[in-house]
């Protein structure tokens, strides 16, 4: 609990104890919540892949005592929690929407800068005293056309800052056209996919991973974009269990030329990277760095605080996950 840590125990400390997991497996835990866990009431879980509680499913939630009825995720994405295994034992599931936008945005807008000129590329030829050997000539992102697929939060604000700071025309994708944007920038309605992929110069892909996006974005997407044009993905992954675009269809893309950069945070086996990626200097590789910020942390922090206190005062949960509305 390194985020807001000294406010997190000023507010909750007159409430309930708290009691940090020390548990190192599913049958420890399970003795230690007839002892050092007992009366639990609420859950702080914060995505750590590397953890054997890495994945909260049926094993974990079966062993929480009826006392026990929120889990707080410090994330606006929750994949690694089954949310249909917590709501069968009782459990609701809050995240934290909202305060990744602006990280995850930033993330966006670097990886679209650098895989249009190149900049990572350009990066290892200096460390490796290449100067400009071996460098083809890039393209500016200043007035192309960028294709947002999932014009929600995270989307908006990267429409918005390359609208108004490169000149991008924005063009986006969802089920159905919003009806407003925010002031400042304007966004034209697609209502295929392959509309969209047909006109972007540059794809971002912002879509929520539910079952139905499993590898939503897959071969024939990659040849309905445009030659020459650029693909970042910053949206989320399962974690050890796929994301949104098929990779076997991204290097197939990448093997044909008919892309001229990539940008990536995500992964479809995270933390684990395919290495047929580092094969393509013209990809931009980032190890999942969205919400890597002490700013964006404590934002996420101060929701869970949020949520956390209304479980103990009885409040209504303030950011109830979308599977348990």
């Amino acid at each position: 609990m390194p985020y807001i840590r000294q406010q997190f125990h000023a507010r909750i400390s007159p409430l309930a104890d708290i009691v940090e997991l020390s548990s190192r497996t599913m049958d420890e835990l399970e003795a230690d919540m007839k002892s050092k866990y007992q009366g639990l009431v609420a859950v702080y879980h914060f995505r750590d892949p590397g953890s054997y509680f890495g994945f909260l499913g049926e094993p974990f939630f079966s062993k929480l005592p009826k006392s026990c009825r929120t889990l707080c995720h410090l994330g606006a994405g929750y994949d690694d929690i089954d949310v249909h295994a917590a709501k069968r034992f009782g459990v609701t599931v809050t995240n934290t929407p909202g305060a990744v936008d602006d990280a995850t945005a930033t993330t966006a807008v670097y990886l679209i800068i650098s895989a249009m000129r190149q900049f990572a590329r350009a990066e290892i030829a200096c460390r490796n005293n290449q100067w400009k050997k071996q460098l083809p000539l890039a393209r500016d992102p200043e007035h192309k056309t960028l294709g947002i697929i999932g014009l929600g939060g995270i989307g908006q604000v990267v429409a918005r800052r390359m609208a108004l700071g490169w000149n991008t025309k924005v063009i986006y994708h969802n089920r159905r056209p919003l009806a407003s944007l925010p002031d400042g920038y304007h966004a034209e309605y697609k209502a295929t996919v392959e509309e969209l992929l047909a006109e972007a110069d540059i794809v971002s892909i912002h879509l929520p991973l539910v079952a139905e996006t499993k590898n939503y974005f897959g071969k024939k997407h990659f040849d309905a974009m445009k030659p020459g044009s650029i693909f970042v993905n910053t949206a989320m992954t399962h974690v050890g269990r796929g994301g949104l675009v098929d990779e076997a269809a991204l290097l197939g893309a990448l093997d044909s030329g008919k892309l001229h950069g990539v940008g990536l945070d995500v992964y479809a086996d995270e933390p684990r990277i395919n290495s047929e990626l580092f094969k393509h200097p013209n990809v931009t590789l980032l190890p999942h760095m969205g919400t890597e910020t002490w700013d964006s942390r404590n934002k996420m922090a101060s929701i869970v605080l949020d949520n956390i206190l209304a479980a103990l005062e009885g409040r209504a949960l303030p950011n109830i996950v979308p599977e348990h509305l």
